[in-house]
């Protein structure tokens, strides 16, 4: 009995030693260089596509006021919001996140923007925010735009408030809305937000829908021709008001610049681009001692659109109830998908005289 233990325990031992014994060749077998050889990839690593490369998203929806694709549809009314553009209001909060913005001429030389939103923004700060003037409610109301702002001319409230218009006002129908910030002295230091203004808006029962009439943009990979304008500068009254753009080409964006200093958001830091930059002249009138204006935004007259690092001299148009339109020999033309700002000058001098492009 116990022999046959004993033999049992002898083939066990040599079944193992046999089992290791073959493990180990396959084990240097498989360490070989030439079988390693013969076994690695014909393609380089870097030949083969990074997974993140296939992982950029493809929304199903664009945004109406910008031509992007957006992961949600963009169907909010826009909102125009009347930006103080003094010195010391600069720099300014949320512009960043504006569709478009405009910039025209106040009394006194100074400029004010009015920017447009839609797509984008929410609790982020908007602001210093100002008052308004019957042309800018002209901008405002040729997207559909409910109309916030701090105040007003005589003339602008009389067409508010007798024409039924939907506007949000600081200092009449929507204080709670805004606030004052405490690093900025009155009147540079007036804040709102889009959630807030939109609140309001609910408040005061306007209508949601976004009525908005849009541009025609241009089809991914199409090229414009034009002017190569690289870098230029807008002109309007002051020195305090020079606006200067520079194209990157990693973005297709013209950074903005003004007076010589970067124009940022001082919400996030983010310098100011957009993809289109449209620069129209028209006449403008002195109305009364302090200096307001009236500015024509009907008649039509010379324009010069920047994109892609080329500048196209057109003309402007705008009909009753739509957007300023840029045209060339008949035909709008398109933009690029993305921002757009728009800078209307007097044509007196005419437009060349304010626009100077820079070679580097």
């Amino acid at each position: 009995m116990h022999k046959k233990w004993r033999l049992v325990t002898l083939w066990m031992f040599l079944l193992v030693v046999l089992l290791t014994t073959a493990c180990r060749a396959e084990s240097s077998e498989l360490a070989e260089p030439s079988t390693l050889e013969m076994e690695a990839p014909t393609e380089s690593i870097d030949s083969i596509d990074s997974p993140q490369e296939n992982l950029e998203p493809d929304y199903a929806y664009t945004a109406p006021l910008t031509g992007m694709k957006v992961e949600e549809p963009a169907v909010k009314r826009p909102v125009a919001v009347m930006i103080n553009n003094a010195p010391a209001a600069r720099p300014q909060s949320g512009l960043s996140h504006a569709d478009k913005i405009y910039e025209v001429l106040a009394e006194g030389g100074i400029t004010r923007l009015i920017a447009i939103f839609q797509s984008e923004g929410t609790t982020e700060t908007i602001g210093p925010i100002r008052s308004i003037r019957p042309y800018l409610i002209e901008i405002g109301e040729s997207y559909g735009s409910i109309l916030a702002h701090a105040g007003g001319s005589q003339a602008a409230y009389s067409i508010l408030q007798n024409q039924d218009k939907p506007y949000l006002d600081e200092i009449s129908n929507a204080g709670p809305y805004y606030f004052r910030s405490s690093d900025r002295k009155a009147p540079h230091n007036l804040y709102s937000s889009l959630d807030q203004l939109r609140e309001a808006a609910v408040k005061r029962g306007y209508s949601e829908e976004n009525k908005s009439p849009v541009y025609n943009y241009l089809e991914e990979g199409a090229q414009v021709e034009g002017e190569e304008a690289l870098h230029f500068d807008i002109t309007y009254l002051t020195s305090s008001y020079k606006v200067s753009y520079d194209y990157d080409k990693s973005t297709s964006t013209y950074l903005r610049s003004v007076e010589g200093k970067e124009d940022i958001d001082a919400d996030n830091g983010e310098r100011l681009a957009a993809s289109n930059i449209i620069v129209l002249s028209t006449a403008h009138k002195v109305l009364d001692d302090v200096g307001r204006l009236s500015v024509d935004l009907t008649s039509g007259g010379d324009a010069i659109l920047f994109q892609q690092g080329k500048a196209i001299h057109a003309t402007w148009s705008k009909k009753t109830g739509d957007l300023i339109r840029i045209t060339r020999e008949g035909k709008e033309l398109p933009l690029v998908p993305g921002k757009t700002f728009i800078s209307i000058v007097t044509n007196v001098p005419p437009l060349d005289e304010h626009v100077l492009i820079r070679t580097p």
